[in-house]
This record gives C-alpha cells, sequence and structure tokens, in this order.
C-alpha cells in the first residue's frame, strides 16, 4: 500500500470518526431534550454546530470509497432521526414558554388595571358606607 493510499484511507477514516462523534454528541442532545435540560442543551447545541461547521470543512477536502459512503449515510440517517426529534422537543417548549409569557401578560394588565381601584376601596369604609378619615 502507497504512502498516498495510507493517508487517503487515514483521511476517509477520519471523517467517518468525526460523524460518529457527531453522532453521540446529537444522541446526548436528545437525552437532554427529553429531560428537559434546556440549559444543558442550548450549551450543548453550540459546541455541536461548531463541530458541523469543522465536520463540513473536512468532508468537502475528504474522497470516500463506497463502504465509507456508506457508512457516512447511515450515520447522517441517524442524525438526522435525532436532529428532527430535538427540533419537536424545542418547538413545544418554545409554544409552553409563549403560553406562560401569555398568562403572565395576562396577569400584569389585570393588575395594572385594577390595582389602582384597589387603592381607591382601602379608603372607603365598607361598614359604615363611609370614607376613613374624612368626618
Amino acid at each position: 500500500m502507497s504512502a498516498s493510499e495510507t493517508a487517503r484511507e487515514n483521511a476517509q477514516q477520519a471523517l467517518i470518526d468525526a460523524y460518529a462523534k457527531l453522532l453521540t454528541c446529537v444522541t446526548q442532545m436528545h437525552e437532554l431534550a427529553n429531560a428537559e435540560q434546556w440549559a444543558e442543551l442550548i450549551e450543548q447545541r453550540t459546541h455541536y454546530v461548531m463541530s458541523v461547521e469543522a465536520l463540513r470543512k473536512r468532508d468537502s477536502e475528504t474522497v470516500l470509497d463506497d463502504d465509507a459512503r456508506k457508512r457516512k449515510a447511515e450515520l447522517l440517517e441517524s442524525i438526522l432521526e435525532h436532529d428532527v426529534e430535538i427540533r419537536r422537543r424545542l418547538v413545544a417548549r418554545r409554544d409552553e414558554l409563549g403560553k406562560l409569557i401569555g398568562v403572565s401578560q395576562r396577569q400584569r394588565s389585570l393588575h395594572r388595571a385594577y390595582a389602582p381601584q384597589q387603592g381607591e376601596t382601602a379608603l372607603f369604609d365598607s361598614d359604615s358606607g363611609q370614607e376613613k378619615g374624612l368626618t
């Protein structure tokens, strides 16, 4: 085996290993999403995006043989399946947060609308029907 063939095989293996590492990362992210550990998921997602960018460069520079292409396709399919599930969980979480924000805004609006009236009623003595402090 020539040095160039060895280098090509090493490059192929390094690329496949990088895809396998990406699959491990996205699997962990999926577990975090299922556990609703959102802060950790976002942190992991940042590293994931950086890994994808590095992999994109390596992928464009590496020529794969048929076996390596097949393995890459299998890894990509698994990565994308996890990614779809993560996105589904994130959309559900976004919708949940949107509802909570809506409830909070309605409560704040109600408080603003009725809080001034509460101050006025505190000056009114409900037992005697007279205003407090005024005689």
